[in-house]
């Protein structure tokens, strides 16, 4: 038996010699989290995972990489794409592995450092915790935080981004789970038409002023401002779907009081993250309107001319800059 080490394995150690071993270690770079001096400070405890140009970077690469998954072809990207909000907007459910169809329509993810409670139930409790959900669910990535770690460990790359970004190139479940959580934080929505003419940079139309004041009246005690979410779970009057039986809030805390309740989304750039409420029913966002108007029990009531400008308000929550911007997408090298 040949005691030679095969040339891959030769060729491994000389690449990560110079990734790693060639260059001295040097403290990561620490990022701050950048948003608006009126917001209310983050949730998020960052003295227990600080924010650093390397930690991103490395959440920013597992974000985008299929080898979360069992079989290596879906990434946390194939639902939560950039360009729409971080949700997907090809089909009502998410998929998984295998296209094996889940339960929900994947969240948009954005100004995640005020929250507390993560999914449409609320089943994470922590943003650190949240990605163990779609990596363990079977119709998801269907995979399991020991083997992921193995995975990265045999990375070269991988070795050379944690050591960057951690201090040594040891791959752990919780540096895995800490990065993913630094790339999400960073995704901070707050450069609207909203937000310049709260800042004083733009003025509404007759149209959206009109609008604002029926979101006002109307919509705010769910969709409060500046998130545009209370964090909170509540009931969006819908009937519950008979194949999907999902009883939302209730699943997790047992209560009868929480069934049907949902978390409520953000309506920030609204206008790229359809389809629609938990399940994706709805497509276009008159149909949501249409619901809430003639559902009784909501006592919402609104004419044809109102939902209009309730509509063009509701635009004025796009923020093209949040999702173009290149720091935020798949990487390029």
């Amino acid at each position: 038996m040949s005691n030679k080490l095969p040339l891959a394995v030769i060729f491994m150690g000389i690449a990560y010699w110079f990734l790693v071993a060639a260059s001295p270690f040097s403290s990561p770079d620490p990022v701050p989290l950048k948003y608006p001096e009126s917001w209310p400070k983050p949730t998020y405890d960052f003295t227990k995972n600080p924010l650093t140009r390397q930690g991103i970077e490395l959440g920013r690469r597992l974000f985008y990489d299929p080898i979360l998954s069992k079989d290596s072809t879906v990434s946390c990207s194939n639902c939560h794409l950039s360009y729409t909000a971080f949700t997907h907007v090809d089909h009502a459910l998410s998929h998984g592995i295998h296209d094996r169809i889940g339960t929900r329509n994947s969240p948009a993810l954005m100004n995640l450092a005020w929250g507390s409670k993560f999914m449409w139930d609320g089943a994470a409790n922590h943003l650190d915790m949240q990605a163990l959900a779609p990596i363990s669910s079977p119709v998801e990535m269907d995979e399991t935080i020991e083997n992921v770690v193995q995975k990265l460990g045999r990375e070269s790359r991988y070795k050379a981004l944690f050591h960057h970004a951690f201090g040594d190139s040891t791959v752990t479940g919780e540096r895995l789970l800490k990065a993913l959580s630094q790339f999400e934080l960073n995704l901070i929505s707050a450069n609207s038409k909203y937000d310049q003419m709260k800042r004083g940079e733009a003025v509404f139309n007759e149209q959206e002023n009109k609008g604002y004041v029926l979101f006002q009246n109307n919509c705010a005690r769910c969709h409060a401002e500046p998130f545009f979410t209370n964090h909170g779970f509540e009931k969006n009057g819908l009937p519950i779907d008979t194949t999907l039986n999902d009883l939302g809030r209730m699943a997790i805390t047992q209560l009868s009081a929480d069934s049907l309740k949902f978390k409520v989304p953000t309506l920030r750039n609204i206008e790229f993250s359809h389809p629609y409420m938990h399940d994706g029913r709805f497509r276009k966002l008159r149909e949501v309107l249409n619901h809430y108007a003639q559902n009784k029990e909501l006592g919402i009531e609104l004419t044809a001319n109102e939902k209009v400008d309730l509509t063009a308000f509701l635009l004025t929550l796009t923020d093209k800059e949040f999702l173009f911007n290149a720091d935020f997408a798949f990487p390029k090298n």
